[in-house]
This record gives C-alpha cells, structure tokens and sequence, in this order.
C-alpha cells in the first residue's frame, strides 16, 4: 500500500509540474501580444521603423519686388521743396508716396512623412503654402527637389513628391484604433534638431482647437516643437496613426501638449488630391458645435435647456439646400450618430464627414423634440450637387493679364491692378471684359500680381457659389464691374 502511496504522490507531483509548466508558456505566449500593465514599454522597434520615412523639408520662398505705399513724412518735402513749388499735381494720396521695396528671401523648415516608396511625401499646408522651391533630406542625407501635387487648407495637409525608388515608405494604420493612454512616438526634425524622436501617450482624441476648417486631432504629451510640423506620429509598432500640426502653448515653445492630424482624415484627403486635383469635400449643410457647449452657455445666460441628451452635436441652422435639410433636419435638433458610430461632439462628426465624398449616403440618427429619428441621406457638395468639384486654373479664364506699369499707376493715380492684354475664348469674353481692362479686386481681395489672381479663379471654383466678382475701371478711368460664372 505504502508503496502505491508513494507512486501516486510522484505521479501527482510530476502532473502539477506539468500544469505549471503549461501554464507559464501560455503567459510568455500571451505576454508576446500583450503588453503587462506597470511594465515598461520598448519603442526602440518603432523608431527604428519610422525614422528613416520622416524627412527633412526646406522651404524657400525668393526675394521679390513690391509696391508698398508708405506716410510721407513731412519734413521730407519741407526741407527739399519748402515753398511746394515742384509739387506733383496728381498725388492726391493724402500725404502718402509709392515705394519699392525688396523683400527678403525667407526659408523655414519643417517635417514631412514618406508614404508610398515612388516617393510621395504627406506634409501639413502651412509647411510649404507659398513656397517658391522645396528641398527635401532623408534621413540618410540624400537631397531631392520636391514639387507640390496639392494642398488643402481646410485640414492643414500638403501632398508633395519627390523623384525617387524604393523609399522607405512607413507603413499606416487606422488612427480610430488608437486609444486614449496608448503609448506614441513624435518622429520630426524640432528647432533644426534632425531625425529626433519623443515619445508620450494619447492624451484625448478627436480634440478641436478652432485653427482650420476640419479638426479632429489625436492629442498626445510626447514634446513637439516648432520644425515637428508635417511630421509622423506613430504607435509602438512603428506605423504611421497621425501627421504632427500642432502644439499648444503660449510661449510658442512646447508646454505639455501636441496636436496630429489623423490618418483617417489624411487618407481621404490624400486619395482625393491623387484622382482629382482637390479633396472632394461632403456637407451636411448645417452649422453648430457640441451640445454641452451649448447647454453651457445657455446656463450663462439664466436658461435652463433639455435637449433629451448631454452629448452629440447641436443644429443651430440648416440650410435649405443641403443634405441635413432632406433629412429633416431642423434648428435645435441634435446629432447622435451617423451610420450606426456614436458621435458626441462636432470634431468626431467632423471626421467621419471627412471620409465621405459628395454623393455617398449615409444613416443619419438624430434627436427631434426628443425624439429619435434615423433618415437615410444624399451629401452634397458646397455647390449643393453630388458632382465631382474640380479646382479650376487660370486657363478658364481665356485672357492674358500683367501688373499695371508705374505709367499707368500716375496717369490712373491707383496704386496696383492687372491689365487684361489677351482675350481669348473663354469666361472673361463671355462675362465682356476686353482687352484694355484693368482688374482691382476680386471677390474683395486686391490684385497685385497674377498669382493673386490664379489663388482667386482657385478658391472660387470649389466654393459654395463658384463665381468671380471682378472690380476695376477702363483706361479711360472709368469704374466697371463684372460676375463672371466659372462653373
């Protein structure tokens, strides 16, 4: 018996070695994918694979001529004509004078994200708007000429190329799996320290700030400085979650908090400059904000609201030809989700539209008089139609055109215009501007230089009313107007 006594308790104490043994390979299995709460994370990986995809981005912007009128001052004509007897007739600019001036030649640097290996490269707007050349460094120091393939002020994000093969391109993830807590990296080149990487957590998501038009930012404590902007925010596997814009602080130094760009919102506006020119924007057709905001400042005017709900996005007006309208849409309804995701504010109802191009439907839920209602809905575009919106170029206009010369300045005492020399076929004939006619303003803002001009024919022709409003006067001196249609 004893000896059976025996061969059970090793027969036993082998079993539970056994199931020990068992046990700690599965954790070591799981702990490969799973991160312990309390243990350090490793990020050595994901610099590694981010590093050589970020790049360095020079900007220049050449010196130029400018008219510029400045205060006379008034000892200057005392002292070289005391008496005014060589006084010019024609200057009735009230104590003011031309003068040209050189300005100088301006670079800054900035970040930039390689996205495809044919040499693709994701930056922000501000990072190369008005530039006159873009040189681009990789992080093995090789140099490259960088051509603009098109921006979008409304998120703040630039698409350029470089001429080259076989880039490391870094990998990119849906930025709508990351988490709040989760760890990330700061991968740019900071107060012209290059290749330079910082790490921290996501401190909150879809976060708005009220610098551009669309804005939902990944918010994270990783330190991101003045040259991080346009460049990559990336998880602990090395892939690409977000484009750095942004810091907040109020010495314009970094003070606890940084702002990128999703990639949710990247990916669409990037896809859409490749196929057509412009980001092919999807309304609603509505204006508002988050419903606590608005309960909040109701509160502070002595009102109490009930809205049925403390979250989702507030109607404050419709637009009678927009999507939000065929949905039933009204003042004071509020938005809860669109296709089946939550939404709580107007940043994650900013991010989802993003992704959408005129044309798509989605589900829209919201709160009428309390009551829930689900609508299926058409978006549109600014222009209130489901068509594709090109970005026109000065071609449509059909003229030739030049700066007023300093003989036409004098003779018409103005100060900046562009002469029409040519008129061709094309929307200046059609509106009947000819040649001889000199353009001052359009659709309010002032034209000194073509570029001026081509911004304008630019902006109008993917804006909710695609015309052009152009001011000037004749040779003759007389004043004109004109619309001309550019759709």
């Amino acid at each position: 018996m004893k000896k059976y006594q025996k061969f059970l308790i090793s027969a036993a104490c082998i079993l539970a070695v056994a199931i020990t043994a068992g046990c700690f390979m599965k954790v070591n299995a799981a702990s490969d994918n799973i991160t312990v709460a309390g243990q350090p994370v490793d990020l050595t990986y994901a610099a590694e694979k981010a590093l050589p995809a970020v790049v360095h981005i020079k900007y220049v912007q050449n010196s130029k001529t400018q008219t510029v009128r400045m205060q006379r001052d008034p000892f200057e004509d005392f002292f070289s004509d005391p008496f005014g007897f060589f006084g010019n007739p024609n200057d009735r600019q009230g104590g003011s004078r031309e003068r040209q001036i050189q300005t100088p030649k301006r670079t800054a640097t900035g970040s930039g994200v390689i996205i495809s290996s044919d040499g693709y490269i994701v930056t922000n707007n501000h990072v190369v708007e008005g530039a006159d050349e873009l040189t681009v460094t990789l992080n093995d120091n090789r140099e490259f000429s960088a051509r603009i393939v098109g921006t979008d002020k409304t998120t703040d994000l630039a698409l350029i190329k470089i001429d080259g093969k076989s880039l490391p391109a870094i990998p990119i993830a849906n930025s709508d799996d990351l988490k709040v807590g989760e760890w990330v990296l700061a991968v740019g080149n900071p107060l012209g320290l290059n290749n330079t990487v910082t790490a921290g957590i996501v401190s909150a998501k879809a976060r708005s700030l009220g610098a551009n038009g669309v804005e939902s930012f990944i918010q994270t404590d990783a330190a991101i400085n003045a040259g991080n902007s346009g460049g990559a925010l990336v998880n602990t596997k090395g892939e690409l979650v977000g484009i750095n814009a942004m810091l907040y602080s109020q010495t314009g130094s970094y003070s606890g908090y940084g702002f990128a760009i999703p990639t949710t919102i990247m990916n669409k506006v990037v896809a859409d400059i490749k196929e057509f020119g412009t980001v092919q924007r999807a309304l609603l057709g509505i204006t508002g904000g988050d419903v606590l905001n608005y309960i909040n400042e109701q509160k502070e005017n002595g009102k109490e609201v009930d809205l049925g709900t403390n979250e989702g996005v507030y109607v404050g007006k419709v637009e009678s030809d927009g999507a939000g309208a065929d949905a039933g849409l009204q003042e004071g309804d509020v938005i809860v989700s669109i296709d089946g995701k939550k939404v709580t504010k107007m940043a994650e109802l900013q991010e989802i539209m993003a992704n959408k191009r005129p044309g798509d439907k989605i589900s829209l839920t919201y709160l009428h008089n309390k009551k829930k209602e689900t609508k299926s809905v058409t978006l549109k575009n600014a222009q209130g139609n489901t068509k594709v919106v090109k970005q026109a170029d000065m071609d449509v206009l059909g003229a030739d055109v030049r700066p007023i010369t300093n003989q036409q300045k004098e003779q018409l005492n103005i100060t900046y215009g562009l002469e029409v020399i040519k008129v061709n076929a094309g929307k200046l004939k059609d509106a009947g501007i000819a040649k001889g006619f000199i353009i001052q303003r359009v659709n309010d803002e002032t034209m000194k230089t073509v570029e001026d001009l081509q911004q304008a024919v630019k902006e109008a022709s993917t804006s909710k009313e695609p015309v052009l409003i152009i001011r000037g006067l004749y040779p003759t001196g007389k004043k004109a107007y004109f619309i001309v249609e550019l759709q």
